[in-house]
């Protein structure tokens, strides 16, 4: 009896979503230069809902935007404007 062999699934490269526009920055946007940690409100919108700061897939910000964002919300939590969990 001859053993069968696994056919190997080949990964087509091309499969998956067609490479779409990417979402512009929010910051860049509205062309603001610098993100501030007192800006609570306008923070809250970049953190889940269990208080995780979400990645710039997910926003949409660019690389300096996103690196000032997560600045400014460490900052905000040191200071207890933003909480560091958010329990339900």
């Amino acid at each position: 009896m001859a053993k069968k062999q696994r056919q190997k699934r080949r990964r087509d490269k091309r499969s998956g979503a067609a490479p779409t526009r990417r979402k512009p920055c929010p910051f860049c946007r509205e062309k603001i230069d610098v993100v501030d940690y007192r800006n609570a409100e306008a923070l809250r919108r970049f953190l889940s809902d269990k208080g995780k700061i979400r990645s710039s897939r997910v926003t949409g910000c660019c690389r300096r935007h996103q690196a000032q964002l997560a600045r400014a919300i460490k900052r905000a939590r040191e200071l207890a404007l933003l909480p560091y969990v958010i329990e339900k």
